[in-house]
């Protein structure tokens, strides 16, 4: 649990996908939390925190452990501040072209392979075995929450400090290769997925802010995303050898 102590206005500046952004925060942790990616570069947007978005941050994880049928939490402000910061940042990087995905992310010989799916479903086990399978040929991009920036060149995927409860990320940009969509399977298999087939879990798996114009800009790059990188779905058991498959699948 991420804990801090209340200040005003902890001023700082960030660069995530290569956009300066500027930031108001009401813990000192916050600013730790994102010591990865501070910068001094002349900044495209500010974002401020106040209480009432760690409010409801902290009511829209109860109304998602509700929906899930799991426990419910009372988080630390300090720990809804960074959900609430991140949120507000996903709002600003739409108009760069740039989406909040949640999967893992993994770079091989510098081209990134993300892997999305349900929760539970087992997406940071599959990206250790490739990190054990491929040792200094594999970088850890993002484990929970890259950001995916579409371009006309292709899609860029960037490390970011919310990386998952295994703290695992880069502060790196690399080319996006494929997405997979992973399911648990008894036998290794992967195949390719038509744009329309795996449209509903990309936009699923992306933030999609409530607000009319911005969950429209959201659909508008999910389908750009589909169209310029592979698809696919992989049925695996998490065994060792689901990595060969994978890789391999997707060349």
């Amino acid at each position: 649990m991420i804990k801090g102590t209340r200040l005003d206005n902890i001023i700082f500046q960030v660069k995530l996908a290569d956009v300066p952004i500027g930031i108001s925060a009401l813990y000192d942790s916050t600013k730790q939390f994102c010591r990865d990616y501070l910068t001094r570069e002349k900044i495209c947007f500010s974002v401020a925190v106040n209480r009432s978005d760690l409010i409801y941050e902290q009511d829209a994880a109860v109304r998602e452990a509700v929906c899930e049928g799991t426990s419910i939490h009372s988080f630390s402000d300090a720990y809804l501040e960074t959900l609430a910061l991140y949120r507000k940042i996903a709002n600003g990087l739409l108009a760069y072209d740039t989406l909040l995905f949640h999967g893992s992310a993994i770079a091989v010989d510098g081209q990134a392979y993300l892997f999305t799916a349900k929760s539970g479903t087992g997406k940071s086990t599959h990206t250790r075995l490739w990190r054990e399978y491929f040792g200094d040929r594999a970088v850890m991009v993002n484990d929970d929450k890259p950001l995916l920036k579409i371009t006309e060149q292709g899609v860029i995927v960037y490390g970011t400090p919310w990386d998952g409860k295994h703290r695992l990320s880069s502060n790196i940009a690399v080319p996006l290769k494929a997405v997979c969509i992973l399911e648990r399977g008894e036998v290794n298999r992967i195949g390719t997925v038509t744009a329309r087939e795996a449209w509903p879990m990309l936009l699923q798996q992306s933030y999609r802010p409530p607000q009319p114009d911005l969950l429209a800009r959201v659909m508008q790059l999910v389908d750009r995303l589909a169209s310029q990188v592979g698809l696919y779905r992989l049925a695996c058991n998490m065994d060792p050898a689901a990595v060969q498959t994978a890789y391999e699948g997707m060349q």
